[in-house]
C-alpha cells in the first residue's frame, strides 16, 4: 500500500524532503527516516523521464516517491504515475473543477480515467489485476496545492472533493498573493492557514505546507493541524555528519 496515506489517516504528522534527481542520493534519503520524497518538476529542469531511475530507487525504502508535476495535465500526471510515483501534487488549483479533474488523471476507472500501461508503482502485494488497480486508487496521495485568493475562496468546495488527501499550501506564492509577500508570521498570512485547517478538518482531509520557513518552528503549524510539509534534508545531513565527527579526536 502506500504508509504516507495510512500515517495520514492515523492523524500522525508526515514529514518529507526534496527528492534529488540522483538515484544513489535517492537511495539514503528514502532510507533515513523521512517518510516521503517530493520530487518536483515545476521549479526545476528536470523532466519526469529523467527522475524514474530515482524514483525507482526509493523501492523497498521507509519513503515514498511523490511528484509535483508543472501543470494540471492529464499527460503530465499519468507519466509521472508511470514512473512509479505514489502521490501527486499539482500546483495553483483554484476550482472544485480543477480537483475533480486532478483526482480523475490520478485513478483508474472507475473511480477515474488514467490510463492503463501495466503494473506501475510500489503497492505491495495483491491478487489479479483488479485488485492492483483498487489498492492503487486507494492508496493514492493526492494533494492540489492551495496558492491563491481564488482558491482561498473556494476552499470549502476544494477540500470536499471525494478523493482529495491533502491541500497543500504554497507559502511563498499564497503569500504574494495575500499582499504579505514571504512574511509568514503576519496575522494576514496566518488566517488564510486557518481557513484551509477549517475547511480540511471540516472534510477529513489534511492540511499541509509545501515547506516550513526555515525561521519557523515546525510544531508552531503542526499545532495548527498541517501535519504534512517538507523539511529541507541538507542541514539536517550535516548536522548529522557534524555531530558524527565531533566524538572522534581528531
Amino acid at each position: 500500500m502506500n504508509s504516507v496515506k495510512d500515517l495520514l489517516k492515523s492523524g500522525k504528522t508526515v514529514v518529507g524532503t526534496g527528492g534529488p534527481p540522483n538515484p544513489d542520493l535517492a537511495a539514503v534519503i528514502a532510507d533515513s527516516g523521512f517518510d516521503f520524497l517530493l520530487f518536483d518538476t515545476q521549479h526545476s529542469p528536470i523532466e519526469i523521464h529523467q527522475l524514474i531511475p530515482a524514483i525507482q530507487a526509493t523501492n523497498g525504502k521507509k519513503a515514498a516517491p511523490i511528484v509535483r508535476v508543472s501543470d494540471n495535465r492529464p499527460d503530465l500526471i499519468c507519466f509521472a504515475l508511470d514512473a512509479g510515483a505514489r502521490g501527486i501534487v499539482v500546483p495553483m488549483v483554484n476550482t472544485r473543477e480543477e480537483a475533480e479533474a486532478m483526482v480523475d488523471s490520478c485513478r483508474y476507472y472507475p473511480q477515474g480515467s488514467r490510463s492503463n500501461s501495466g503494473f506501475r508503482g510500489e503497492w505491495g502485494e495483491y491478487g489479479d489485476y483488479r485488485n492492483y488497480l483498487d489498492t492503487a486508487n486507494e492508496g493514492m496521495v493526492i494533494a492540489p496545492m492551495i496558492e491563491t485568493n481564488q482558491a482561498l475562496d473556494n476552499i470549502d468546495a476544494i477540500a470536499s472533493v471525494e478523493g482529495v488527501d491533502v491541500l497543500l499550501v504554497g507559502p511563498s506564492d499564497l503569500s504574494i498573493e495575500l499582499e504579505v509577500p514571504n512574511l509568514y508570521e503576519s496575522d494576514t498570512y496566518q488566517a488564510g492557514l486557518d481557513k484551509i485547517a477549517e475547511a480540511c478538518a471540516k472534510n477529513g482531509i489534511v492540511p499541509g505546507m509545501y515547506f516550513i520557513p526555515p525561521e519557523m518552528d515546525p510544531n508552531f503549524f503542526v499545532e495548527k493541524g498541517f501535519k504534512f510539509f517538507t523539511q529541507q534534508w541538507a542541514p539536517m545531513a550535516t548536522a548529522g555528519i557534524q555531530n558524527a565527527l565531533s566524538g572522534i579526536n581528531r
